[in-house]
């Protein structure tokens, strides 16, 4: 119940203790929240990496996209220089 009390702002306030099952019930609860929350915040975190993955792979590949464009643009530069040679 002091833990619950903290977080909802109430500090050095004075709690009468509970009796057994309300505070079982009251662990259970928290316990609860806080797997919600892990599994949540779990999700975020893994939808992240994943949304990182993929604009990393799509740098990649527009890198290669660039490089491939320019090897080409050099070799027809080579061949348009080679016909102007003749």
């Amino acid at each position: 119940m002091r833990t619950k009390m903290r977080l909802l702002g109430f500090r050095g306030a004075a709690v009468k203790p509970l009796n057994e099952d309300a505070a079982a019930e009251l662990g259970a609860e928290l316990l609860g929240e806080a797997l919600v929350f892990g599994v949540g915040g779990l999700c975020l975190y893994l939808e992240y990496l994943r949304q990182a993955g993929q604009s990393r792979r799509r740098e990649e590949h527009l890198e290669q996209t660039l490089s491939d464009l320019q090897q080409g643009l050099e070799r027809l530069q080579r061949d348009l220089d080679e016909l102007r040679a003749q």
